[in-house]
């Protein structure tokens, strides 16, 4: 091999690590400013679930939506946040327009089916996730701060 060879591959070798460092660099900080929530709601307490709520919105305001991502994880007793009969309803539906993921508990929609005889009605935006407690596990495993009013 020449040596215009080798420089030319050694000059290829090192602007790409350059460029990768930098690039992993400014990953790292854009990271940083984000900040990554999941609320477990699993109380039918009425302020409980406000309490949950308002959390979600104060820290959306003092971050700024874009800089926050919150999902909120109902189960057991907390489910009914979630459904249409909920005094919240309305306010999980808004909520849920403005990037506040509302996660409910399939297991316990199961066990409310099952003890009813009829599946409960979750409000329009509010997706469902096998496990509610599973899911607040995930998300604690992808660096989410945990919240439980």
């Amino acid at each position: 091999m020449t040596y215009f060879k080798q420089q030319t591959y050694r000059i290829f070798f090192i602007s790409l690590l350059v460029f990768l460092s930098i690039n992993s660099v400014s990953i790292v900080f854009a990271e940083e400013g984000h900040h990554k929530l999941v609320i477990q709601v699993s109380s039918n307490d009425p302020v409980t679930q406000k309490i949950a709520l308002n959390n979600a919105v104060n820290l959306q305001k003092h971050y700024g939506m874009d800089n926050i991502t919150i999902e909120i994880v109902a189960f057991g007793p907390g489910l009914g946040l979630l459904t249409t009969k909920s005094k919240q309803a309305d306010r999980v539906k808004s909520l849920a327009l403005q990037d506040i993921e509302f996660s409910a508990c399939a297991n316990t929609m199961k066990k409310m089916a099952k003890k009813t005889g009829k599946q409960p009605e979750l409000i329009e935006g509010v997706s469902t996730v096998p496990a509610g407690a599973a899911r607040i596990i995930d998300l604690q495993e992808q660096n989410y701060s945990y919240i439980r009013p």
